[in-house]
Parts: structure tokens; sequence; C-alpha cells
């Protein structure tokens, strides 16, 4: 047999090579790693969910999405329980030791200023010798003032209002002081101009440091007021929550008795009695503390805030009825009228309704002795004043001025009688305050911590009970 010769083909007729051809820029590749990666992804949620779905359709994978839900239920009671009442304590305990003390101190602020220019009035008064008791009375008056705006100043950096009142106050005190020192040096040496000082310090007092106290006193009054709001406040997310988790937990359990007769499960009974623990302690400590809050406030700070307002209309009536004998009737109003007289019986008025409403605030008879008393020293006061006047009016300005400022028989004495009084009934209702406040922070002591420890035991408890039904499948 013959075998045809090696001879090769002609190049034209060998098939060319395939080349690949090559993607445009811009475009992917069929089989690039994104997409092999978005499939896998995708193949795996699928996956995923296709295994959920399938422990979904047994009793061993239904027990486990119980108990997966139950516990994350009790945790989240537990932490939503722990973060609320954490934020309620430290509101009650800002009631207790940091609003209120600083609303007490602005209210001690605004008396030490105005009972100061009593002091300085009642000693301009008795001439160029001052008595001693009220030169003192005045010294201390500035000094607790001093003390407590410094005392403020380091606790109110949070409130601007605050700040920029203090500052004025503490611009304007020294100037006021100066004023005072001025009037006192001309009344020594019988100058008339000595007058003149004083009622422009007076001025200064009534125009400039006290509105600024009373601004002090009111913004930290509404601090006070804002805590108050805070720590009474129902935490009903950890309320709703813990129901919503109780009831998860007794429909666990029932699910469990009628599908396996078995009347207890003694980790998800565990569970259940933490969590109802829980549920309890946040529903009665929580009412117990803003029963207590709400104590100490309508018992106690709203009456503190009237006494405040009592004592202040009592010295700032003191000092008007002083300063009516100092101008002599150089001082009027728009209508031709003494002008410290006509401010004068305006704050007797106040100082009638305060005391009313502070015997109607007043709770107890160690509350209510001291301001019934008050009132009757303060009609004395107003009969005494008016014979004052009358003698006055009369031309006997020295049995006037005995009938004002003397040891015995005056209206000084009425003041003083008020004073004493409403200090006895401010210091009651501190008292009330202070122990009713501290009660109601004190019902909040130990609950965060509690329901973090408790949740984290019930989620356990309930894990458990869970567990021991999956093991009877294996």
């Amino acid at each position: 047999m013959v075998n045809p010769p090696n001879v090769r083909e002609p190049e034209s007729r060998q098939p060319a090579a395939q080349v690949p051809a090559q993607p445009r820029p811009g475009t992917r590749r069929v089989g690039s790693p994104l997409l092999e990666r978005g499939r896998g992804l995708g193949e795996s949620w699928a996956e995923t969910r296709g295994r959920l779905r399938a422990a979904a359709t047994t009793e061993p994978g239904r027990l486990w999405i119980i108990g997966t839900v139950v516990a994350v239920l009790v945790v989240a009671f537990g932490g939503i329980t722990a973060w609320e009442i954490s934020d309620r304590s430290a509101a009650a305990d800002d009631v207790v030791s940091r609003s209120q003390p600083l609303s007490a101190d602005a209210a001690s602020i605004y008396r030490s200023l105005a009972d100061a220019d009593t002091a300085a009035a009642s000693g301009f008064l008795a001439g160029g010798q001052e008595p001693l008791d009220v030169r003192k009375r005045y010294d201390t008056d500035i000094a607790t003032a001093s003390r407590l705006l410094v005392k403020a100043a380091a606790n109110t950096s949070g409130s601007a209002d605050s700040a920029q009142q203090i500052a004025k106050i503490n611009e304007q005190l020294p100037v006021y002081n100066g004023l005072v020192e001025q009037a006192r040096a001309n009344n020594r040496q019988g100058f008339p101009v000595g007058g003149a000082y004083l009622r422009f310090a007076n001025q200064k007092m009534t125009t400039e440091l006290l509105p600024a106290a009373q601004k002090l006193y009111e913004a930290e009054t509404d601090r006070l007021y804002e805590d108050y709001g805070q720590a009474d406040t129902w935490p009903y997310a950890a309320t709703v929550l813990g129901l919503v988790a109780l009831g998860g937990l007794v429909w666990s359990q029932r699910r469990n008795y009628l599908r396996t007769n078995r009347v207890f499960n003694h980790g998800l009974l565990a569970a259940t009695a933490a969590s109802t623990v829980v549920v309890l302690w946040l529903v009665v400590g929580h009412a117990v503390a803003a029963a207590d809050l709400s104590t100490s406030r309508s018992h106690g700070q709203e009456s503190l805030k009237v006494l405040n307002d009592a004592r202040i209309s009592s010295l700032q009536a003191r000092a008007n009825e002083n300063l009516t004998l100092v101008a002599r009737g150089a001082v009027l109003t728009q209508d031709g009228k003494d002008l410290y007289e006509a401010e004068f019986t305006s704050e007797m008025k106040t100082l009638n309704a305060k005391l009313g409403d502070a015997a109607h605030l007043a709770d107890d008879g160690a509350g209510a002795t001291p301001v019934k008393s008050a009132q009757a020293d303060m009609a004395a006061w107003q009969d005494r004043h008016a014979t004052a006047r009358r003698t006055d009016d009369s031309g006997d300005y020295d049995g006037a001025l005995k009938q004002v400022i003397g040891a015995t028989g005056s209206t000084g004495e009425c003041f003083d009688k008020v004073d004493a009084a409403l200090d006895s009934a401010l210091a009651h209702e501190q008292q009330e305050f202070t122990t009713a406040a501290t009660d109601g922070r004190d019902a909040l002591t130990g609950l965060p911590v509690g329901a973090a420890v408790l949740a984290v035991l019930a989620a356990a408890g309930a894990g458990l009970g869970i567990s021991r039904r999956l093991a009877e499948y294996r």
C-alpha cells in the first residue's frame, strides 16, 4: 500500500487560531469576582432563610426560636429598666442635693440683701452712733450674700441666665456697700446729704440688686421643677417591655404544657419569677418615689417658696417704713403721695396674702403655729405703723421715730417677731422637704442594678428551660 506523501497544506488552508475577544472598557466580565461574590452572598442568604424556614417547621426549631425571642425580650427589659430608672434616680438625687439647695441659696441671697437694706436704714435712723447689733446684722447679711454668691457661681455653670445675674450682683454689691458707708459717714457728722446717699443706695438695691437676685432665684427654682418633672416621669418603655416579656414567658410555658402535659418547666418558671420581681419592683418603687417627691414638692418646696416670698415682703416693708422717716416726704409718687409709704402698704398686702397661702399649705401643727403667730404679729405691726404715721404727720418726728425703732412697743419689735416666726416656719418646711425628697430618692436605690442582674438570670433560666426541652429530641 502506498502511503500518500507527507505534504504540508498551505497555510491559507489551516484553521485560524481562536483569539479571545477583548471586553470593551467599562464592561463587566460574566465571571468577574464581584458578581461571583454577589451570587455567593445571595445563595448564602437564601440558604440561611431556607434553613430557618425548615427549622420553623420542626418542633426543635420552633423551640430554639421561642427561646431566643424570650431571652432577648427579658434582657432588653432589664436593660431598658436599668437605663430609665438610673435617669430618674439621678434626677431625684439632683432634687435633693443640687437644685433645691441652689434654689434655697438663691432665696437666701435675696433675703440677705433685703435684710441688709433694712438694717442700713434702721442704723441710719438711730443717729450718728449706730447700734452695734444693727451694724453687725448688716455686716453679716453682706458677708452671707457674698459667700452664697461664690457658692452659686461654682454650681450654676450650666445656666447662662444664672451666671449673668450672679455677675451683676457681684458687680453692684460693692457699689451699694460704698453708698451705705458714705451715708453713715455723713450721718455721723450730721450732714443732711447722708439721707440722699442712703436713698440712692436703696434705689440701687431695689432697682438692680434685688431684681437680679429675684431672677437668680426664679432660674434656680425652674431648674428644680425640671428635675422634679424628670424624676416623676413614669418609665413607660420599661413597663410595656416588662409586660411583653412576661406575656412571652407565660405563653411559652402554656405552649409547653399543652404539647407535653408537663405543668412546670423549671427554667421558664424561674425566668418568669425573676421578671415578675423586676416588674413589681419597678412599679412599686417608682410609685413610692413619685409619691414621696410629690409630697416634698407640695408640702415642702411650695411652702418654702411662699414663706420665702412672705419674708422678703416683710423685709422690704420694713425698709420702706424706715425710709419714710429718712426721706421725710422728699420722694413722692406721680400722684403726689409718699413713695415709701405707698410701697410699705403694697408690701404689707403681699405679706398678708403670702401668710394666708402659707397657712393653707401647712399640713401639721408645727408648720401652722409659726405662720399663725406671724399673722398676729403682722396685724399688730400694721396698727403700730398707723399710730406712728399719725404721730409723724402731727409734727412729732422724735415720737414717731421711737414708735418705729424703739426697743419696746415699736413696729420694729413686731417686725422682729414676724421675721423670727417666718424663720421657724422655713426651718420646719425645709426639714419636711428634705425628709420626703430623700425618701423618694432612696425608693429607687438598687433598682437599676437589681433589674439588670435579675434580667440576666431570667434570660439564663429561659435558655436553660428551652435547652432541656431541646435535649429530649436528641
